[in-house]
């Protein structure tokens, strides 16, 4: 997994590529593999993809002010990912929830993948660099808060009605009060307490723990471990003690060195290669719905809030790339069955697709943008 990873970095694309890869091609070789033990360790590792995605990518301090900013292009793209992602699942067929289940899949933006674009182009510190990361960041979190519905009406079997749909909100808002109470009041003395104490990695422990404890509280309250894990994650993510470097590189050691390539390498390993052939057009469909989406969606709102075409097409482009939560999604969606295997496969696809063709794409965008301003200087 790590050495295709490698490879994958050395030739400019994520690591998540190799990490695939390096699933489908044990599958392809070891068709007959016990995966109990493999799933439980995807499973934490999907866990601890989305803790530290809130952990180390969400601050909410930081996000208030840019979030009025990039609320618009931000509200804009979801709609049309959610839109194009719906319409797929009718044209196809598919059930209410299923088609549901596509249209919050498709709302989610790859963070880690949005800034390596953003730095690797120079393109961090632009304003729409920085409304596009924003963007990415709240994509996230509202992707989230759609799949909890998506998973408590599935887990329940029936179509969303006011009443259902009330009585899990109810049940998001009393867990982000209790997680909220905890982060306000009990976690930052948790700390301070760990930070004290004689014995080693104390605090490292205490944030694996947290971790851990967020994912159960919300499996507890019929959500899911994964949106247990993002809020834990952002939450202690304010404490300043959780923050120490030495801290967060262990994290980061336990979660991308062992847990999270293990995870993507499960993805891989479960894809249907026999499946995704014979899928015939769905797969381009699905590819060019949930590019599109992104792409006239990105574009039309941040072009509403006065940025040039060529700013407005970047943002579009940017945000187009999935990665670790739409992954993380779409397995929560196979395992609960809302969708199958050919499914599954497509989106794994769609996935690999985004994150190869946005790079480029946006890099020919923002030259032509610079080329384009210095020929009216």
């Amino acid at each position: 997994m790590k050495i295709l990873g490698e490879v994958a970095e050395r030739i400019g694309a994520p690591s998540v590529m190799g990490e695939i890869l390096a699933g489908i091609l044990f599958g392809a070789l070891f068709l007959d593999v016990e995966t109990g033990i493999v799933t439980f360790f995807a499973e934490l590792g999907s866990i601890f993809l989305l803790f530290t995605a809130g952990y180390k990518e969400v601050s909410l301090r930081d996000l208030g002010p840019s979030a009025l900013v990039s609320f618009i292009p931000t509200l804009s793209q979801i709609i049309f990912a959610f839109a194009f992602g719906f319409l797929l699942g009718r044209i196809f067929n598919f059930t209410f929830l299923q088609s549901l289940f596509m249209a919050v899949a498709f709302s989610p933006t790859g963070i880690a993948v949005v800034i390596r674009n953003l730095i690797d182009l120079n393109y961090l510190s632009s304003r729409p660099g920085t409304v596009m990361l924003s963007s990415a960041v709240l994509d996230d979190i509202i992707g989230i808060s759609l799949l909890s519905l998506v998973v408590t009406f599935a887990r329940f079997n029936r179509s969303p009605t006011v009443l259902g749909i009330l009585t899990i909100a109810g049940k998001i808002l009393f867990f982000l009060l209790i997680i909220y109470l905890l982060g306000k009041y009990i976690f930052p003395r948790l700390f301070a307490r760990a930070q004290k104490m004689h014995a080693k990695e104390a605090v490292f422990s205490l944030v694996v723990v947290i971790a851990l404890f967020s994912a159960y509280l919300a499996e507890l309250l019929e959500l899911h471990a994964t949106i247990g894990a993002f809020i834990g994650g952002m939450l202690i993510s304010e404490v300043p003690l959780a923050k120490i470097p030495d801290v967060q590189s262990k994290v980061e050691g336990l979660a991308y060195g062992i847990l999270i390539p293990l995870f993507f390498a499960f993805i891989g390993f479960s894809i249907d290669l026999y499946s995704l052939i014979n899928a015939g057009i769905f797969v381009p469909i699905v590819i060019l719905f949930a590019l599109s989406g992104k792409l006239i969606g990105g574009f039309i709102g941040s072009k509403a809030i006065g940025f040039s075409f060529c700013e407005s097409l970047a943002f579009g482009i940017g945000v187009m790339p999935r990665a670790g939560i739409e992954l993380v999604m779409i397995t929560i969606g196979r395992g609960i069955g809302i969708i199958g295997q050919e499914i599954f496969s497509a989106m794994v696809f769609m996935v690999i697709v985004s994150i190869l063709v946005s790079p480029p794409a946006l890099k020919f965008v923002i030259e032509a943008g610079r080329k384009k301003q210095k020929n009216m200087v």
